[in-house]
């Protein structure tokens, strides 16, 4: 599905291309709804050239179980795959 992803920037890169490929609306709906609490974590730790580490992916985790009670069970559903997915794609 996708090559390994190292860095911030790498994540956005292949949330960015997602667009482009032709993927479900409900991957699109996750993947944009993920960029903005990358954005909001990986602030904290460095710039877009910093390498994925547990604590960012952490962070991240934390603030999408924060957030949960803002979707409908169904869509949260939906983005929590699509991290657990995207995780597994990332180099820690």
């Amino acid at each position: 599905m996708f090559k390994d992803i190292n860095t911030v920037s790498d994540l956005y890169q292949y949330l960015d291309n997602l667009f482009d490929q032709d993927v479900d609306s409900d991957t699109l709906f996750a993947s944009g709804y993920l960029r903005g609490f990358i954005s909001l974590s990986a602030t904290k730790f460095g710039d877009e050239q910093q390498l994925i580490a547990t604590p960012l992916i952490d962070v991240i985790s934390n603030k999408l179980g924060q957030a949960r009670t803002e979707l409908s069970p169904q869509d949260n559903v939906i983005v929590q795959n699509f991290w657990l997915t995207l995780q597994q794609a990332m180099v820690t």
